[in-house]
């Protein structure tokens, strides 16, 4: 299934009670060959307007994050959510609305074949290592560090950090994100994931 037949599925669908709150679904957007896919839990207010991943103002710290720390452009990466649409009043998604929607997350990883996933907060990265058969206590204990995962059938690196929108709350975590970007950085510029692999000579996006 592709991309975009996941996007027309996720605009349709009504499987939970947030299909009957929703403005527009966010199925995600981004590269679809994407060496580095972004998860966060779930769309705002902003987000639920647009119809867009990230596009509030937690969107415009992981876009200084991914342009002036990673170096690269928003649109070579995928950006997305866990959960599809808006919970009301930007409440954490229930259990039950993460297992209904998370089909199309897994649907759009094994499209996509990210060699990194980075899970922004705690319900992206829980649901992550659950999925992979890795316990989860915290997103404190296992944030800033690479993991490697089975999800499903491939192998992928998941880097956890904080949601962008806990340090628009806790200022001083922004420095702690940006650190977190570093490291990223320093993954994909090393010998194992170089940058030349992510980009053809023209500037264009590699395609596996």
């Amino acid at each position: 299934m592709s991309l975009d037949d996941i996007a027309i599925e996720v605009l349709s669908c009504k499987k939970c009670q947030l299909s009957k709150l929703r403005l527009n679904p966010v199925p995600g957007e981004g590269n679809p060959n994407a060496e580095i896919m972004f998860i966060g839990e779930a769309p705002g207010a902003k987000e639920d307007m647009i119809g867009k991943p990230f596009v509030g103002a937690a969107g415009k710290l992981l876009d200084t994050m991914i342009n002036e720390v990673l170096g690269i452009r928003r649109k070579d990466v995928f950006i997305t959510n866990v959960v599809k649409c808006r919970p009301p009043n930007n409440r954490d998604p229930l259990p039950e609305e993460i297992r209904t929607c998370s089909t199309y997350l897994i649907s759009q990883i094994q499209e996509i074949k990210p060699r990194v996933i980075v899970t922004l907060g705690r319900h992206s990265t829980s649901f992550i290592f659950s999925s992979s058969g890795i316990s989860f206590a915290n997103i404190t204990s296992v944030r800033g560090k690479f993991h490697q995962v089975k999800f499903y059938e491939l192998k992928i690196k998941v880097f956890p950090t904080y949601h962008p929108a806990a340090a628009l709350y806790n200022p001083s975590l922004r420095e702690i994100i940006r650190q977190d970007f570093l490291k990223i950085k320093e993954e994909i510029n090393s010998k194992t994931f170089t940058i030349d692999q992510f980009f053809d000579k023209d500037g264009s996006t590699n395609q596996r």
